[in-house]
């Protein structure tokens, strides 16, 4: 379990093919603290498990299926990614309930600079806009955002505060790229137990800026 909070922005060194899956190696400083091997960690939203270590690196193996449904099979070294630790029992949960199982990935359409903020746009996969709410929580590239409007259907919007923009790696995030998007872990159990019923979200609800 995560929070969706970015502990640190890691660089990829090295990203080896495998057969049907990728070995990522991934320079980091924080999350090296107390890490071991067959820990979990996010990159980027996605939960993998720590395969080896060195002082400066940590290994990580992404199979074909988690491959195909993250935009991590794009990813090469020299990017930088967004890292967080499993969340401690007890630990402070400074964001939402994040499981860094992707749901589906999305695609950038915008990115607005708005007062001392930015404006993200991005498309909503069914399985995400299902249960994504006007002032919801929803997850992107592990960083736990809030929904400050639905412009669209099939298009969410979140707000970028200066600090979140200069401390995860959103910033280096460019109009058409892919994002790895998590929905509400509430609202997916929500929807499943009341047998996915009419709902007003993503799909069916636009707002304004959501100020």
């Amino acid at each position: 379990m995560f929070t969706g909070i970015v502990e640190e922005v890691g660089e990829i060194v090295a990203a080896e093919s495998l057969d049907e899956a990728t070995r990522f190696s991934i320079r980091a400083v924080t999350v090296l603290k107390e890490l071991a091997l067959g820990d979990s960690v996010a990159i980027d939203g996605v939960c993998l498990t720590v395969a080896s270590m060195t002082a400066e690196t940590f290994d990580v193996i992404s199979v074909a299926s988690t491959l195909s449904r993250t935009s991590l099979g794009g990813y090469a070294p020299a990017r930088r990614v967004n890292l967080e630790r499993a969340l401690p029992l007890g630990g402070r949960l400074g964001g939402h309930l994040v499981q860094g199982h992707v749901d589906g990935v999305g695609e950038l359409v915008a990115i607005e600079p708005w007062g001392e903020s930015v404006l993200i746009d991005f498309t909503l996969p069914p399985d995400v806009s299902a249960v994504t709410v006007l002032h919801g929580s929803i997850t992107l590239n592990g960083i736990s955002l809030t929904v400050n409007a639905l412009p669209q259907q099939g298009v969410a919007q979140v707000s970028i505060i200066p600090f979140t923009w200069s401390h995860t790696a959103i910033g280096e995030l460019a109009v058409g790229d892919s994002v790895n998007l998590e929905g509400d872990l509430i609202g997916k159990y929500v929807r499943h137990l009341l047998g996915a019923p009419g709902r007003r979200g993503a799909e069916d609800l636009s707002g304004g800026w959501g100020y």
